[in-house]
């Protein structure tokens, strides 16, 4: 039988199709740019008319899509959400849950790297909901913008719903699904989720960059994080020369890199010649960028997270932000306020892959202090539950200076970190250091 065939067989409307999902059960869906709006707007009328018993949502970072359709407090009575990446969403729903003293968010600490076994065996899913491409002539859809969970919870779950939208990039990698792998698909072209554009770094992120790319050298292979100082970091790279890419997250400002000439992939120990992520998210323009370009693959984050497979590449160059440190070394990069705030996401998998590199370079960076200089980023004892250990962090950064961490004693870590504080704080931190016996 031909694909085409096939293909006539499996089509069918959103409401038709979203009749596969069990009123009770576990779900998932594509990451990002590849969750599937139709198919939410579809399911969100079954949980309208209570066609929904007990419904469990296991994802991460929801984009617009599932924050306009399924996450809404009336339905959390049927709808159970079990996020990897809590959000601002997520945070609001907290607020509202704690008033009414119920529990609405499920949060699942994992590190990127294992999330995709994690769903699929230790959670185990009943159905799997994505955007892809259009079919090639082979019978294969691209999850395009998605390695990372997305592949490997799509070809594991027991059912699989596919959402076509011809504006979903092909993607080279592994981001392929079999037609003979899909229970149904829908389709609906329209515009993919943009990422807004990136706001214009600071002087003081400049600061830090500064700092930072006096680390870097030609030749390393690059993962940056999102946010202010990285894109600081990324508008000074124009000067280097022969930079790989094995990033989780691939952006327009590292395809920019690519596009200029400053990223080669020649030097790479693995993926030699190819820039590969897991996750990507920009624009129109971006997206057009890595659709069937061969020198770009996405794998899932069970692969490019992997500390192990990071640190196969020599001087790994990785870059993400924190939102506390304390004066044993200790990071906390998802809690704050006593609330968790969003998670650690891939961070520590590139924090321990990058100094398992010859000559890998790992860095935490932010600006000294939040809200507005009121509070010390650097602080005694971080107030949460730890993203990085001590044991595993190298390099801290702030407008102050960048300082390692690595080989140093408890002591030299509290003068260190100390130095790099915001002046303000620096003499409440030592009398704190010789109150907990670390200074003297």
């Amino acid at each position: 039988m031909d694909y085409k065939d096939i293909y006539q067989q499996k089509l069918m409307s959103p409401e038709k199709a979203i009749k596969i999902v069990p009123k009770k059960g576990k779900m998932s869906f594509g990451l990002g740019m590849s969750e599937p709006p139709a198919l939410f707007a579809a399911l969100e009328k079954r949980v309208q008319a209570k066609d929904i018993d007990e419904l469990k949502l296991y994802y991460m970072h929801p984009a617009t899509p599932l924050q306009e359709t399924l996450l809404k407090e009336e339905y959390l009575d049927r709808l159970l959400l079990y996020p990897f990446y809590p959000t601002k969403v997520e945070r609001d729903l907290v607020k509202k849950g704690v008033a009414k003293g119920k529990k609405y968010i499920h949060y699942i600490p994992e590190n990127f790297h294992q999330i995709p076994q994690v769903m699929t065996e230790d959670i185990g899913l009943d159905i799997f909901m994505v955007t892809v491409s259009k079919m090639t002539s082979g019978g294969y859809f691209s999850t395009g913008t998605n390695g990372d969970y997305t592949i490997t919870a799509a070809r594991k779950a027991k059912k699989l719903i596919v959402e076509v939208n011809e504006e979903m990039p092909v993607v080279f990698g592994d981001t392929f699904i079999h037609i003979s792998e899909i229970d149904a698909i829908v389709e609906n072209t329209i515009p993919l989720p943009e990422e807004p554009p990136y706001n214009e770094p600071r002087e003081v992120d400049h600061q830090i960059a500064k700092y930072i790319v006096e680390h870097l050298s030609d030749g390393a292979t690059i993962q940056i994080g999102a946010g202010n100082v990285p894109n600081a970091v990324c508008a000074k790279l124009g000067n280097f020369n022969d930079l790989g890419i094995h990033s989780e997250l691939l952006s327009p400002v590292m395809a920019d890199l690519i596009i200029k000439g400053n990223v080669t992939n020649k030097y790479k120990n693995i993926n030699v010649g190819r820039s590969v992520f897991t996750l990507a998210a920009g624009n129109r323009p971006f997206f057009d960028y890595i659709n069937l370009n061969p020198g770009i693959e996405a794998y899932p984050s069970s692969y490019i997270n992997d500390p192990y497979i990071i640190g196969l590449n020599d001087k790994v160059f990785s870059l993400n932000s924190f939102i506390e440190v304390d004066l044993f070394g200790q990071v906390s990069s998802d809690f704050m306020l006593g609330h968790q705030w969003s998670t650690v996401g891939g961070q520590l998998d590139f924090v321990e892959g990058a100094q398992r590199s010859k000559g890998g370079v790992s860095i935490l960076a932010a600006t000294s202090t939040a809200a507005h200089g009121k509070v010390s980023r650097i602080v005694p004892t971080i107030s949460g539950p730890a993203s990085d250990t001590r044991n595993s962090v190298q390099y801290i950064a702030t407008e102050y200076g960048i300082i390692n961490l690595r080989g140093k004693s408890t002591m030299e870590r509290a003068e260190l970190l100390i130095s790099i504080a915001h002046p303000d704080f620096r003499d409440h931190l030592r009398d704190e250091a010789k109150r907990m016996q670390i200074l003297f």
